[in-house]
């Protein structure tokens, strides 16, 4: 075993009771919540293993659902987010992705901060609509999915510079 088997294990249980302990009780305006535990989806590597990703993104979609009585729709979001994940990396890195040589953990480029926005609007696009399930409410749905966004992409990056490795 590696340590970045053991790294993805702690960015799983530790993002995983951050959302359950602190952002879940966070509700701006009265519909405006963060969800950055979509950064252990986003921080999974680029070249590990796609079934251990799709499988992790499904418990810890399950996970949250159960702990937020949520009926699915963070499992959905969660493993369409990593399915698509490799379609996200193509669109905002283009050939750095095939080679593979991408590092989200770097400081904060254009094509990063384009990939963490694409994913994190994907996912939270995914979850509000089903959430609301009715085509009439797509104003309420939009308006809930940039503002979520918005929050949470502020939150992820303020994380990512937390656990960033110091570079001496």
């Amino acid at each position: 075993m590696n340590s970045s088997f053991f790294l993805n294990i702690f960015r799983f249980i530790s993002l995983f009771l951050l959302q359950i302990i602190i952002f879940n009780n966070i509700n701006l305006f009265g519909f405006v919540s963060p969800f950055p535990y979509v950064l252990f989806i986003i921080l999974f590597p680029v070249n590990g293993n796609k079934s251990a990703l799709l499988i992790s993104s499904f418990f810890l979609g399950l996970l949250l659902d159960i702990f937020s009585n949520s009926g699915g729709i963070h499992t959905t979001a969660s493993i369409l987010l990593a399915y698509f994940r490799p379609s996200i990396f193509k669109f905002a890195f283009g050939v750095s992705y095939e080679y593979q040589t991408i590092k989200l953990n770097d400081t904060l480029t254009p094509e990063r901060f384009s990939f963490l926005f694409v994913a994190i609007l994907l996912h939270h696009l995914i979850l509000f609509i089903l959430e609301a399930f009715q085509f009439s409410l797509i104003f309420d749905i939009l308006l809930r999915s940039i503002t979520s966004t918005a929050l949470t992409i502020i939150i992820s990056v303020i994380i990512i510079y937390l656990i960033k490795p110091n570079k001496r």
